[in-house]
């Protein structure tokens, strides 16, 4: 890989110090890096761009920067790091004129919110910013805000939108997380990359959820082999605040596979009683939103036990089922999907699912509702009575019109 390869071409010039290595990366998650770079011995500074401040679409880019901050060489081939010496270490650099004293000033957030106050899309825009990086963990949806007065502004601004998606998607991995959150990510970030389409950065972090057609790599498959090979060596592998799963461990397709259609349903009749919400909650987001023609689209499901209520599942039971009702023509890679329930008699943790499912080639653009439901059995509060409940699903897809 190009990170790992730059650092063991330079371990030498790292260790006498001629050369100092510092990385920036774009990552929603940036502890996934800091495991990354524990499991392969790296330990240089990384900065974290989430909001993609720097303006890049496409990486890696590899810069070398003198002793002032000045950029001298851009992707240098990792083939000629030999030349790295003569090409910049033992050059002298010539001080800029005027070259100011480098330090990190923390902004003013008050003066920065009465200044977007005056209806500029970009002070609301540095306000936002502002916010994510310096604010405290519970002033996001005070950013949410202000990105979306940017927008209100400034509709066809794409930086803004991606904004706004890390936003949302930073809200929903919170304990602040509201309905939607997710799938708001996912639409904004879809957004940004209509309005710009060659942005590699964009278009990775939503296929990072996505279908497997549409995936160039698996995302995070690295991760357990890291853990293995970190532990192996008698370390404790650095901790993950959101682990990653599903749609990030998922390898490409090029074929849709898809499930057979004479599965027998659990309940086709509906004579379970529904639970309307009042046990379970459902986070549904589907990705990407809008899907063209023969195209497919990753749908996730979180099930929530819901806490007003003390409910929590009932793990003597049998297992949650979900069953799915693709309307004709549409397809999907699993029609029934088991989550097996853990081996304590009650527990109270979201329950994941995802499935694929795939558009037909003569659909008609517009929304289109999939049907499904899930069967479980829940208890309320500590020593109330356990129930086997049905949630009706309704998730929706916008199918885009064709071009031209």
């Amino acid at each position: 890989m190009h990170v790992p390869g730059w650092h063991k071409a330079t371990e030498k010039l790292q260790a006498e110090g001629k050369l100092q290595m510092v990385g920036i990366i774009q990552e929603q998650h940036p502890d996934r890096a800091r495991l990354f770079m524990q499991w392969k011995k790296m330990g240089w500074p990384i900065l974290i761009d989430s909001l993609d401040l720097l303006g890049v679409s496409v990486v890696p880019i590899t810069l070398a920067l003198d002793e002032y901050g000045i950029i001298r060489l851009v992707n240098p081939p990792l083939k000629d790091s030999g030349r790295l010496e003569d090409d910049f270490l033992n050059r002298s650099f010539e001080k800029p004129a005027g070259f100011p004293a480098a330090k990190v000033i923390r902004p003013d957030l008050a003066r920065l919110k009465t200044g977007a106050k005056r209806g500029n899309a970009g002070d609301w825009l540095a306000y936002a910013d502002a916010l994510i990086m310096w604010g405290e963990p519970g002033r996001i949806s005070e950013a949410i805000a202000a990105y979306g007065e940017a927008l209100r502004l400034a509709p066809e601004h794409a930086s803004t939108y991606f904004r706004l998606g890390v936003a949302y998607r930073k809200r929903y991995d919170s304990s602040d997380r509201q309905d939607g959150d997710f799938q708001n990510a996912v639409e904004h970030w879809s957004r940004a990359l209509e309005i710009d389409p060659n942005n590699y950065i964009w278009r990775r972090r939503i296929q990072q959820y996505g279908p497997r057609l549409d995936k160039p790599y698996p995302f995070y498959d690295w991760v357990p082999v890291a853990r293995e090979e970190i532990q192996a060596r008698g370390e404790t592998p650095m901790a993950l605040t959101v682990e990653p799963g599903g749609a990030e461990f998922a390898k490409p397709l090029k074929i849709f596979e898809s499930a057979a259609t004479d599965t027998k349903e659990p309940d086709p009749s509906g004579r379970v009683i529904r639970d309307t919400g009042k046990f379970i909650s459902v986070d549904r987001t589907v990705v990407p939103p809008v899907v063209s023609q023969g195209a497919s689209a990753r749908v996730h499901l979180i099930f929530r036990p819901n806490s007003k209520n003390k409910a929590h599942w009932n793990n003597e039971a049998e297992d949650l089922v979900l069953c799915i009702r693709p309307p004709n023509g549409w397809l999907v890679d699993r029609r029934h999907v088991t989550i097996p329930n853990p081996k304590t008699p009650v527990s109270q943790e979201p329950r994941e699912i995802q499935f694929e499912l795939r558009c037909p080639q003569d659909a008609a653009p517009g929304a289109v509702t999939i049907p499904a439901y899930a069967l479980y059995y829940v208890c309320e509060d500590v020593n109330g009575t356990c129930l086997y409940r049905r949630k009706d699903l309704r998730l929706q897809v916008q199918v885009r019109k064709p071009s031209g």
